[in-house]
């Protein structure tokens, strides 16, 4: 028989329990006296198996108690609700207790998981490649994957005969499948053949590509998510950020560049004004101090084409020294 620690779900007609239970505290009917099961189902008119059922829900209840020499004897519910839910509420108690213990070791394994989590996160955000390689091999992976922009600065002059020829192939397909391109070159570029056939290859694919005078970072941002640049610490590697902030950085900065250069036209001469800014540029390193190799390096141009340049700007203004050549320089971009 069910006894109260094993309360069913679902009890039989709760008139039928009550009726029952009614008939069980009739003390001179039951009390000390063996139960007669069939005259008791034919008195109270009900089957002698939900008779018994209800028994056996009622001791579950607890409102039946089986006593010692007096069989089964009702009793009350305030009685029956200490027996049945007391037991209940202590066991709640003990788990409960163990549910905030098993809560508080997990917890404290938090910050574990978030050191974790931290350092994969920074790992995923910040990658070091440190070979050239390596560096090819993920700007071209992340080229194929780029689905809206790749935006490129690649300061230095012309770019190297097998650089272009490595990149012209992937810079077309990206085009042909839709992203746009802009692309970032320093003023000397427009003297490299190399780099003016790569350039209108690519314009004619619907590239925007644009000039500037003066040194930049060498970086590419894909999809305004991901981005590649130099590493200063080591020529032949480079970095790869995935950070929302730092790119939004960088696509500000180019956005500011962009800004400022000239269009590249590879089907078309040296435009003056692109020349008048590189002589400008080279005056205004050299009277700030720098080296004629610095400014070669700077401009991304030769050190011998560098001095050319100095020489043809001394001719031109009739200056002694490089830094009279500033000065009337300068004084030659003042409003008359």
């Amino acid at each position: 028989m069910k006894t109260h620690e094993d309360v069913p779900e679902e009890l039989l007609d709760g008139g039928l329990l009550r009726r029952v239970y009614g008939f069980m505290l009739d003390d001179s009917r039951c009390d000390g006296v063996a139960l007669d099961v069939e005259r008791v189902c034919a008195q109270l008119e009900v089957p002698e198996e939900d008779f018994r059922g209800a028994l056996t829900d009622l001791v579950a209840l607890g409102l039946l108690v089986n006593r010692p020499g007096r069989g089964f004897v009702a009793v009350s519910p305030d009685e029956a609700t200490t027996r049945v839910l007391l037991p209940l509420e202590s066991e709640l108690r003990t788990r409960r207790a163990r549910v905030e213990e098993v809560r508080r070791r997990l917890v404290s394994f938090s910050p574990v998981f978030d050191a974790s989590l931290l350092a994969r996160e920074n790992r995923r955000q910040i990658e070091l490649i440190d070979n050239l390689p390596d560096v090819r091999e993920a700007i071209a992976e992340l080229s194929a994957k780029a689905r809206r922009e790749i935006l490129t600065a690649q300061p230095g002059g012309g770019r190297r005969e097998d650089v272009l020829v490595e990149a012209a192939p992937r810079d077309y397909d990206t085009l042909q499948r839709g992203v746009q391109m802009r692309v970032l070159y320093q003023h000397t570029a427009r003297n490299s053949r190399g780099t003016q056939s790569y350039v209108e290859q690519v314009t004619r694919r619907g590239a925007q590509v644009r000039t500037l005078d003066d040194q930049f970072m060498r970086f590419l941002v894909f999809d305004r998510e991901c981005a590649v640049f130099a590493n200063p610490a080591d020529p032949a590697g480079a970095v790869v950020v995935r950070n929302p902030f730092v790119i939004a950085f960088m696509v500000e900065t180019y956005e500011r560049l962009w800004l400022t250069a000239e269009p590249f036209e590879a089907d078309g001469d040296v435009q003056p004004e692109i020349m008048d800014d590189l002589k400008d540029a080279i005056v205004r390193l050299l009277t700030a101090g720098m080296t004629d190799a610095a400014v070669a390096r700077r401009l991304g141009m030769s050190v011998r084409t560098c001095r050319r340049h100095v020489a043809e700007i001394m001719t031109t203004l009739d200056a002694e020294s490089r830094f009279q050549a500033g000065y009337l320089l300068a004084l030659q971009e003042q409003p008359k």
